[in-house]
């Protein structure tokens, strides 16, 4: 008997843009974690003293960062959805059916019996 039984006549769902998502993932978030990086504020002239040049460069690195952060978490998030997506427009299965002894339409007379060990 086989694991899982695919549901008769089922249709499987053709791929949409879940996939195209799902194969451009990896390059968008390495373009965009390069693009961020990029901003950073370590090769543009600074005037002022030196501790002010010193916080300012500091506080723009502490934003990138958090822009990688927010970046990668948003990727993680779409990624999540699209495997969602594309799991769900897999194929139906369905579980062996039988009969149930409290069923409306089954009189306790026609009821299968069923043995069980008794503990």
């Amino acid at each position: 008997m086989p694991l899982f039984n695919i549901w008769p006549g089922f249709q499987k769902t053709p791929a949409g843009l879940e996939r195209q998502i799902l194969r451009r993932l990896p390059r968008i978030t390495w373009v965009g974690t390069e693009l961020i990086g990029a901003l950073a504020a370590r090769a543009l002239p600074w005037s002022g003293s030196e501790a002010d040049v010193f916080t300012r460069i500091h506080t723009i690195d502490i934003y990138l960062i958090g822009l990688v952060i927010l970046h990668w978490t948003v990727e993680l998030m779409v990624a999540i959805g699209a495997f969602t997506a594309m799991a769900i427009k897999g194929p139906a299965y369905v579980a062996d059916a039988y009969p149930l002894v409290e069923s409306d339409h089954l009189l306790p007379a026609d009821a299968p019996r069923v043995d069980r060990p008794r503990p």
